[in-house]
C-alpha cells in the first residue's frame, strides 16, 4: 500500500532521525514516517550557521531530497518545533523548493520566541559538552530530567545513545544561540493547520506553558496534553503522538483538495517562482470548518456554500471550501476592481444580498436551481433589496467570484491541464518546448497531453 502522505520529523536536542522509530511503528501505512537529522544530530554535520535560520537550511535541502510534490506534514519536537516553524513559514512564503506542506504537529516544541530555561539550567548543560562529546552519565541525567516516568530500557539506551553521538559544538550553538533567538517577526504560519502535544510534568516547555507560547505565531492550533508524560515524547507517548497525526490528518484530508504529485513536483521547481509558488502553497491548505469567517457571518457563510454548490458542481474529491475561500478575499480587500452601479463595496453587497436570499432560498435543489435561473435572467427574487437588473449584476459578481476561487486552486490547474503559471524566467533548464494543446514538454506535468516521442514509439 503507497502512504497517502508523509510525515518529517525533526527529533529534539540531542536526539537523532532514529527516534522516529516508535512513533512509526504506531503510525497507519496511510502515513510514512521518516526522521530528519537536524545538522550535528545523528552524525549529520554540523550547520554552516549558528541560528535557527541555519538549522532550518539544512532540513529543507533534506527534505527536498525525498520529497514526492505529494502532500506531507511537519512534525518537530522541542529545538526541532522552533525549526519547523521557520521551515513552514519559508514554504508558504515559496522561499523553499518545497509544495504540498498540509500541516504541523508540534511536541513539546521550543517557541519562536527565546525559549524558557534558567540560567543556571543552561550553564550546566553547557559544561556537559565543554571538553568534548556528552559523557554517558550526563546523556543518562538529559533523559532522565526529561521524563515524566522511566523509560523502558531499551528505548532508554536508545534515547542516551541518541544523545552521546551528538556534536558538541552543535550543542553549544543551541544552548547558546538558537535557543535563546527570536524568530516570531515576520512569521505568518497561522493558517497552517497545527496541532501541539505537550506533556504535564514538563516543566518549561510543557502543556501548562504551550497554550502562550505558541498563541502568537500559531492562534488557531489545537492544544494536547498527556498527563504523566515529560518532554521526550517520542519516547514516552509513542502511541498518542501518532494519534494527533493521525487526527490532524484526517481533519486536514476532509477539508482540502490533492493536487496530483506531478504537478507538486513542477510547483516545488525553479520552474515556478518564488511568490507563485508561495500563493500556490496557502492555496493548498485545509480550512477549518469550525473558524468564524471573517467577512461574512456564519450563516452567510453557510448560504454562500450552498449556492456554490448548486453553481458549482464538483467532483467527491474536490473538497475545499469555496465559499471561505470568497470569504477570505472579502475580508482582504482583493477583487476584480469592478463594482456594478447601483451596489455598494464587495463585502457589503454580499451581506444584504446574502440576508435578503436566505428568505428566498428555497429547500429543495430544484427550486433552488430554478431560483437561480431567474435571477441569472434578470427576474431578480422578492426581497432583494435591489430593482431586478442590479440584482442580477450582484448575482454575477457572486458567480465570477465563486469561479475564481475554484480556477485559482492547484489542484483545478491539474484537472484543467492549464500549467501557465510556471513562468520563472531564472530557470536554468529551457523553456516550454511544445506549444500545441495535445503536447507537453518531457519536464511538464504527466497528465498533460502526450509526449512527441512517446507517440512515435
Amino acid at each position: 500500500m503507497k502512504a497517502e502522505g508523509t510525515v518529517y520529523v525533526l527529533p529534539g536536542l540531542g536526539l537523532s532521525a532514529e527516534a522516529v522509530a516508535p512513533l512509526a511503528a504506531h503510525l497507519s501505512p496511510a502515513l510514512a514516517a521518516v526522521g530528519v537529522d537536524l545538522p550535528g544530530h545523528g552524525g549529520a554535520p554540523d550547520a554552516d550557521g549558528d541560528g535557527v535560520s541555519a538549522l532550518a537550511d539544512a532540513v529543507i535541502a533534506a527534505i527536498a531530497q525525498t520529497a514526492t510534490g505529494g502532500p506531507w506534514l511537519l512534525c518537530g519536537h522541542s529545538m526541532g518545533g522552533k525549526v519547523a516553524a521557520v521551515v513552514a513559514d519559508r514554504v508558504l512564503r515559496g522561499d523553499a523548493p518545497l509544495f504540498g506542506l498540509a500541516g504541523l504537529v508540534l511536541l513539546a516544541p521550543s517557541p519562536a520566541t527565546p525559549e524558557p530555561m534558567s540560567d543556571d539550567k543552561r550553564e550546566e548543560m553547557l559544561s556537559w559538552a565543554a571538553d568534548g562529546p556528552i559523557s554517558e552519565a550526563h546523556a543518562r541525567r538529559f533523559v532522565a530530567d526529561n521524563v515524566g516516568a522511566s523509560l523502558d530500557p531499551a528505548e532508554e539506551g536508545a534515547a542516551i545513545a541518541q544523545v552521546q553521538t551528538m556534536s558538541p559544538q552543535a550543542w553549544r550553538r543551541w544552548l547558546q544561540t538558537g535557543s535563546r533567538e527570536d524568530v516570531s517577526g515576520g512569521l505568518d504560519i497561522a493558517a497552517v493547520p497545527a496541532v501541539v502535544v505537550a506533556g504535564e510534568e514538563d516543566a518549561d516547555l510543557g502543556a501548562d506553558a504551550q497554550p502562550g507560547l505558541v498563541a502568537r505565531t500559531l492562534p488557531n492550533a489545537t492544544i494536547m496534553s498527556l498527563p504523566g508524560a515529560g518532554h521526550l515524547l517520542l519516547f514516552e507517548r509513542p502511541a498518542e503522538v501518532a494519534a494527533a497525526i493521525e487526527g490532524l490528518w484526517a481533519a486536514i484530508s476532509t477539508g482540502s483538495t490533492r493536487v496530483p504529485e506531478s504537478w507538486g513536483c513542477v510547483i516545488a521547481s525553479d520552474r515556478t517562482d518564488a511568490e507563485t509558488r508561495g500563493i500556490l502553497a496557502r492555496r493548498h491548505l485545509a480550512d477549518d470548518p469550525d473558524a468564524e469567517p471573517k467577512a461574512l457571518s456564519r450563516a452567510q457563510l453557510v448560504l454562500l456554500g450552498a449556492v456554490a454548490e448548486r453553481l458549482m458542481p464538483r467532483s467527491p474529491d474536490d473538497r475545499f471550501d469555496l465559499a471561505r475561500v470568497v470569504d477570505r478575499e472579502l475580508a482582504a480587500g482583493r477583487g476584480d476592481g469592478w463594482r456594478p452601479p447601483g451596489l455598494p463595496h464587495d463585502a457589503e453587497a454580499y451581506r444584504l444580498g446574502l440576508d435578503a436570499l436566505a428568505g428566498a432560498w428555497p429547500g429543495d435543489t430544484t427550486s433552488r436551481d430554478h431560483l437561480i435561473a431567474d435571477i441569472i435572467a434578470g427576474e431578480g427574487f422578492a426581497g432583494s433589496p435591489w430593482d431586478d437588473k442590479t440584482t442580477q449584476r450582484w448575482f454575477e459578481d457572486v458567480r465570477a467570484d465563486l469561479a475564481q476561487a475554484w480556477v485559482s486552486h492547484p489542484a483545478t490547474s491539474a484537472r484543467l491541464g492549464f500549467d501557465g503559471f510556471i513562468t520563472a524566467i531564472d530557470s536554468p533548464d529551457p523553456g516550454f518546448s511544445e506549444l500545441r494543446a495535445d503536447r507537453r514538454a518531457a519536464w511538464e506535468p504527466d497528465t498533460l497531453g502526450t509526449v512527441a516521442a512517446e507517440e512515435d514509439e
